[in-house]
């Protein structure tokens, strides 16, 4: 657990985030696209927080793939302007990515494999037709599989992982699926819920996931779409303490979804 380091050269900050993943190709840093890392860093940047990604080893809890978003991300930082990132870090980014809280971290602090947990959260667009037999068959990913049927598997990397919580919930806000573990692979959620849509359609039997859960498949689930994925919170020891988000970028948000509400009733008035 970090305390406050004093007055040093160089102090590790790590930052909850969220974001909406619509506007960016993913988090992760790419030179020639729009990412929620390369926003960062530009925001630190302008703000004289930084001097550029390496030096400061910027580092994300996790990587989230295109028109995926996130409630709770990561971002660690080492920094010689500790109180300017606090103060001014809100204000350099851009309306789609804000910070909701900070802490000082260990030095040796890194996002990526010093985390707790990860939980995800899948939005379902629909409801489905048979949310009691996707409720029914959900605990079978609890526990260490082979996700090879599930997952863009990169090179080098275990098929396996361990799931510690899943659950189907609903409410008003619509269907979602809960899940936890320490890592994910690649597209991992997204196809757990496709699924789980499947087993609901009655297309993909109880046995039928079962064999997928032990690795073996001729063709691999193919992923949902990206937009109802939230990184949902990702589990540290650090002490958090909260931040204002500022108003006009909070009112920002509030009007973005207010056109997308619209616009998706226009869509419902237009389709034939």
């Amino acid at each position: 657990m970090a305390e406050d380091p004093g007055q040093t050269s160089q102090v590790r900050l790590a930052f909850q985030i969220g974001y909406i993943g619509t506007g960016s190709f993913g988090s992760q840093y790419q030179p020639d696209r729009r990412t929620i890392e390369g926003e960062i860093e530009a925001a630190c940047i302008r703000a004289g927080i930084i001097t550029n990604r390496q030096e400061s080893r910027l580092a994300l809890s996790g990587r989230t793939d295109r028109g995926v978003h996130a409630r709770c991300q990561i971002l660690a930082l080492s920094t010689s302007n500790p109180d300017r990132a606090i103060r001014a870090i809100n204000g350099q980014l851009p309306p789609d990515i804000w910070v909701t809280s900070w802490s000082y971290a260990p030095e040796t602090f890194y996002p990526r494999y010093d985390v707790i947990n990860r939980t995800y959260r899948f939005y379902f667009s629909q409801v489905p037709s048979d949310i009691d037999a996707m409720k029914d068959v959900a605990p079978l990913f609890l526990g260490k599989h082979d996700f090879t049927c599930f997952a863009r598997i990169e090179p080098g990397k275990t098929p396996e992982k361990t799931i510690d919580a899943v659950e189907i919930s609903y409410d008003e806000s619509g269907l979602w699926l809960e899940i936890t573990a320490q890592s994910f692979l690649w597209h991992m959620v997204r196809c757990i819920a496709s699924s789980l849509i499947q087993v609901s359609e009655g297309t993909l039997s109880r046995s039928g996931l079962e064999k997928y859960l032990s690795g073996a498949c001729k063709n691999k689930i193919k992923p949902a779409p990206p937009d109802g994925l939230i990184l949902w919170d990702v589990k540290t020891d650090l002490d958090w303490q909260e931040m204002n988000v500022p108003g006009l970028k909070t009112r920002r948000l509030q009007n973005q979804a207010e056109e997308l509400l619209l616009l998706g009733k226009v869509y419902s008035l237009l389709v034939p």
